[in-house]
């Protein structure tokens, strides 16, 4: 990836995409199913395609553990050194990502909400991003609990209700199609992504650019 201006130097007229991390271009539900079961081979698990809400934890309280201490250990999980580090991409994201920034007119940065125990899901979201886009891209990862705080024109993120201390805020939100949602209706002005591999994405930021 060439050389591109930072936050300060945005020039008008250009679309700023922000683009969420976990189950958008990072494979969460995966890795945590397959590290879920790796530690606990005789417990019921819930596939990943059969999840149906955004918090983990909320559909696996659900579930009859043999061990009712599995219920208590399920968030150390993913609160664990190197599972954020090691997450998988999500098919064609990275690729997408890395060609949307090329694209004339348009601005990309990532978006992403480290956990409330950040120790280890923040600094290893910078590994990730490194790893996975690139060094330069260390300087386009925004880490922020309130992502209606910060500014952009479209914001890709699979959690269908973003709220925050802003009611209204500046981005469009497009909802990335993924097991928590897929059965979500996605209501109001709100736009739906289902993958990065079909090039859909490039005709919806087409379309964005002509609105400016």
């Amino acid at each position: 990836m060439a050389a591109r201006r930072g936050i300060g130097s945005m020039a008008q007229r250009t679309l700023m995409v922000l683009i969420d991390l976990d189950e958008t271009l990072a494979a969460f539900e995966k890795h945590f199913m397959i590290k879920f079961r790796e530690k606990y081979p005789n417990e019921p698990y819930i596939p990943v395609e059969k999840r149906n809400t955004f918090y983990i934890a909320e559909q696996y309280d659900k579930l009859n553990f043999t061990d009712d201490s599995v219920r208590l250990e399920l968030k150390k999980i993913y609160r664990s050194e190197h599972f954020f580090r090691d997450l998988p991409e999500i098919e064609g994201g990275c690729d997408a990502v890395k060609e949307m920034a090329e694209m004339e007119g348009v601005e990309v940065f990532i978006c992403s909400s480290p956990l409330f125990q950040y120790k280890y899901s923040a600094p290893e979201k910078y590994e990730w991003v490194e790893k996975h886009l690139g060094p330069d891209w260390i300087n386009r990862l925004i880490l922020t609990r309130d992502k209606t705080m910060i500014n952009g024109d479209i914001l890709i993120d699979d959690k269908i209700h973003i709220t925050g201390a802003l009611h209204n805020p500046s981005w469009k939100h497009v909802v990335f199609t993924a097991p928590n949602n897929q059965n979500m209706k996605v209501k109001g002005d709100k736009l739906r992504l289902n993958n990065w591999t079909d090039g859909t994405w490039r005709t919806m930021i087409e379309d964005f650019k002509k609105r400016l």
